[in-house]
């Protein structure tokens, strides 16, 4: 029979007919009667001893029709059979899914610049921080052109970039009014805003797409701009967050090394802000439990009075410079509060921080915009999720950013 199967699709098929058949059977069972019972399970016996004979394939078609004859008879109906094996199958894709996500892989997008230039968060052009008396004026960036409908969804797919341009259909100013970005699962799906009380709808906008076109302060005032009818009230160039998977598996089996780039729970840490706890954060694991910190004036790590550079694994980019007395972009090596303000565990380079036992200390690439363990300390172990594995989109390089699609960031 075991050759047989591999050799005919006809006995695959009654081998399935027969397996399908006798689970039905068995959830039956309780309410069908003993004649029933008998009479499908005979014919079941039929279709295994049939299978085991030497291959006929007109004899197992007319033993199938048999098979299927008496099922048909005996077997009470499901009704809507069709879409119970459809929600069926549906259903055990779901669980798939699930547990490849809970305990092997699961997607994540960078939200900030936090990594750089290791790993980009979502960019946009222009990028306004906010406004004041002095900058009431919108600036739309005049030096690119929206192309057309066909390359900006190819560059989008290929490169993550996305344009968007709204013009201004009658006379106005912007409405105060305004509501949340529609979401499905993780992503924005719509944003809705008024101008001189005519509503635009963009599609698929960026985090704090008003925020960064200068529509909208941080504080949620409004931009007191009148915009006349054909003027354009919002023209961005956005460049999508780096999409990888997460490696959940390997810290089942080791713990995390120095260097490497981990994704965490920020739940339980005291020190950082409360509308931050809950999120997912990534950063790069440069201090473990028991070791003692400080930044140095030249941009280096030393742990436990040893001095990290790019000689260490995981720390070539980050150190990437090679004179400690010129830095040549913003990017290279960790800063302390001399360099930066708003750094309360390390303010100077004298200032130390000690680990404590089973928590991590973890900075972003980029401390110069980077919320880390330098503004809310350590965390503990059991909030790291896993360590990033591969960058899955977009493919290709960026107006000047490479490609970091692969398993090179790490």
């Amino acid at each position: 029979m075991t050759l047989n199967w591999f050799l005919s699709s006809t006995v695959r098929h009654a081998t399935h007919m027969r397996k399908h058949v006798w689970r039905i059977l068995c959830a039956q069972r309780d309410l069908l009667s003993q004649p029933a019972i008998d009479a499908v399970t005979n014919a079941i016996e039929e279709m295994c001893a049939a299978c085991r004979q030497p291959l006929d394939k007109a004899a197992l078609e007319k033993q199938m029709t048999s098979l299927e004859t008496v099922a048909n008879k005996w077997l009470k109906p499901y009704p809507s059979a069709g879409m119970r094996e459809n929600i069926e199958v549906l259903l055990v894709a779901i669980a798939v899914a699930m547990s490849i996500r809970t305990f092997l892989v699961q997607p994540f997008r960078i939200p900030t610049g936090s990594m750089q230039p290791t790993l980009y968060g979502v960019t946009s052009n222009p990028d306004f921080q906010g406004f004041g008396a002095s900058s009431s004026e919108l600036r739309p960036d005049p030096d690119f052109q929206v192309p057309g409908w066909f390359k900006r969804k190819a560059l989008y797919w290929l490169t993550g970039v996305q344009y968007y341009n709204v013009v201004a259909e009658a006379d106005g100013a912007m409405e105060p009014t305004l509501d949340e970005p529609n979401r499905f699962l993780l992503f924005n799906l719509k944003q809705t805003f008024s101008v001189g009380g005519h509503p635009y709808t963009v599609w698929f906008p960026p985090e704090k797409m008003l925020q960064r076109a200068g529509l909208v302060e941080r504080t949620g005032r409004t931009n007191p701009k009148v915009f006349k009818k054909g003027e354009t009230i919002l023209k961005m160039k956005c460049y999508s967050g780096d999409h990888l998977f997460v490696d959940r598996l390997t810290y089942n089996f080791r713990r995390p090394s120095r260097g490497e780039i981990v994704v965490f729970e920020t739940r339980d840490i005291p020190g950082m802000q409360e509308d931050q706890q809950g999120n997912y954060y990534i950063k790069r694991l440069v201090g473990l439990g028991g070791e003692t910190l400080r930044i140095g004036n030249d941009r280096h790590v030393v742990v436990n009075e040893r001095r990290l550079d790019h000689k260490d694994p995981h720390f070539e980019k980050v150190y990437s410079f090679t004179n400690s007395s010129a830095v040549p972009n913003e990017y290279s090596g960790h800063v302390n509060g001399s360099v930066t303000p708003g750094v309360p565990r390390f303010q100077n380079e004298g200032m130390e921080f000690k680990v404590p036992d089973d928590h991590y200390v973890v900075f972003g690439d980029n401390t110069l915009s980077s919320y880390d363990s330098r503004a809310w300390g350590s965390f503990p172990r059991d909030n790291v999720i896993g360590r990033s594995f591969f960058v899955y989109w977009p493919f290709l390089a960026q107006d000047g950013r490479p490609s970091r699609f692969g398993w090179g960031n790490r």
